[in-house]
């Protein structure tokens, strides 16, 4: 798994025994995204995809929206495959934008329908001032040019940009733009104020769910930094961690494991597939959890809604 190149979309599943003697064998796939938010598939689509590839449990994760739940639950149970309610939900910590896996909540729900809706509010100004500052470095009709990637116009967001300033020949891939142009302190970045780590939390627990800490090694914290975040996260009653994700590597799999148990958390798998041409694991992708972790879905087996 160490090694990859962004864009290497990984479709054999690593053999387990080279992972872990003691593992947790469900192919769950509890993160990924579909055309309601900066994905390229459909959920119907998705869902196939994630059958096809032996994927078990499956939760469809947009950001910030719940669009896409009753389209992807249908498809699931049509596919044989169980189904859980997902979102992630974009938080401010540290100065830093970090994401909140929901699982399992009743998507109808005031708390987090209401929750998610003030969230969204920010996105469309935040993208007209991040295309204002690509026109600064001479790069015109990125907001437009955006949109035309985008499949719910309140969730426009960088990688929208990304896939435009790819079509436009400024980059030849979405890793470069984020690197050139769209990470913190390159030309085209703009920071959003997001909700804060309780109020995330709280909506999805409130909606009877289990909260999440996204790919907790993608965040660029100091180990005083992370362990505040994990102690916080855990003091508003957070209940898992993805331990196994797209984003992590080996390294990362065996220190995320250690912190679960640290904390007292449940561990989640996902891959956060959003494209086949962009996206480093195909869904059902993963290794399997190590087995002596608590997998989130035992924590969520009355929320699960199952075929047949």
């Amino acid at each position: 798994m160490t090694g990859l190149r962004p864009g290497t979309l990984i479709r054999a599943r690593v053999d387990p025994a080279a992972y872990n003697e003691a593992v947790s064998i469900l192919n769950a796939d509890l993160h990924c995204h579909s055309t309601v938010s900066d994905g390229t598939l459909d959920p119907e689509t998705l869902a196939a995809r994630a059958r096809a590839n032996g994927v078990e449990l499956w939760a469809l994760t947009d950001h910030d929206e719940l669009a896409g739940q009753a389209r992807a639950r249908q498809a699931a149970l049509a596919a044989g495959m169980a189904y859980l309610t997902g979102t992630e939900i974009s938080v401010t910590f540290a100065g830093e934008t970090v994401h909140i896996v929901g699982l399992g909540f009743d998507e109808a729900h005031p708390a987090i329908v209401e929750g998610l809706a003030r969230t969204r509010g920010g996105r469309e100004l935040r993208a007209r001032d991040m295309a204002a500052e690509l026109l600064k470095v001479g790069i015109p009709g990125a907001y437009e040019g955006a949109l035309k990637y985008v499949g719910n116009p309140d969730l426009i967001s960088r990688t929208h940009f990304a896939r435009f300033l790819v079509e436009a020949g400024v980059c030849g891939d979405t890793s470069e733009v984020f690197r050139k142009y769209l990470a913190d302190g390159k030309p085209g970045f703009v920071p959003h104020r997001w909700a804060q780590l309780g109020d995330a939390v709280r909506w999805i627990t409130e909606a009877g769910g289990a909260a999440v800490i996204a790919h907790p090694g993608r965040y660029r914290f100091t180990p005083t930094e992370e362990f505040a975040l994990f102690s916080e996260f855990k003091a508003h009653g957070g209940q898992g961690v993805e331990v196994v994700t797209g984003s992590h590597n080996a390294a990362d799999f065996v220190k995320y494991a250690e912190m679960a148990g640290e904390f007292g958390l449940a561990a989640s798998r996902g891959s956060d597939f959003h494209s086949p041409a962009e996206s480093r694991i195909d869904l059902g992708g993963l290794p399997w959890l190590p087995g002596a972790l608590t997998p989130v879905w035992e924590l969520l087996d009355h929320r699960i809604t199952r075929p047949g």
